[in-house]
């Protein structure tokens, strides 16, 4: 019977023998597989930028934080006196001392540390932090070795979702 049929009607048979295209549903099925996917692909690369704001925020903070408290540390050892803060006990947001003849002072200016000597001015912390909260104290015994203790706080500039990367560093160093 089937026969009959294609024959009677050679081109309605090669119609429905060989059906070319998808329906309707075939292709709600495929836009739904293809949704989901970008969906997944979007939520992870958005977790990965996430992920790497947050590292920059960190790493920046902390790299820039041991080079400060290192550099401080390197001159203090190497002073021969500390003239600001000039007496034991006295807090000041500058520090200034003498090295081999020359004179050294750390000081914030517009958010950031800043040393000047005989050899010209210097910006410590780098592009990505911002200093604040700068004090330096004159601590130890009349007649004994000076010694300072220092704090700043360090703040990334990279903004993250929780908001910027903060952190306080504090230390004491003794002139040698």
């Amino acid at each position: 019977m089937k026969n009959v049929k294609c024959q009677m009607s050679n081109v309605k048979c090669q119609m429905l023998r060989l059906r070319p295209g998808v329906t309707l549903v075939e292709l709600l099925i495929y836009i739904s597989l293809v949704s989901i996917f970008i969906l997944t692909l979007t939520d992870i690369f958005s977790s990965v930028l996430a992920v790497r704001t947050e590292s920059e925020a960190t790493s920046s903070v902390e790299e820039d934080g041991r080079f400060i408290l290192s550099r401080l540390a390197y001159d203090i050892n190497r002073a021969t006196s500390v003239s600001i803060p000039p007496q034991i006990g006295q807090t000041r947001s500058n520090l200034r001392m003498d090295i081999a003849g020359d004179t050294y002072e750390y000081s914030e200016n517009a958010r950031s540390l800043q040393l000047s000597n005989n050899f010209g001015t210097d910006i410590i912390n780098s592009s990505e932090t911002t200093v604040s909260n700068l004090s330096f104290q004159k601590i130890g015994n009349t007649g004994g070795k000076e010694t300072v203790k220092f704090q700043f706080t360090l703040t990334s500039r990279t903004l993250r979702p929780q908001g910027p990367e903060t952190k306080t560093f504090n230390t004491t160093v003794g002139l040698r």
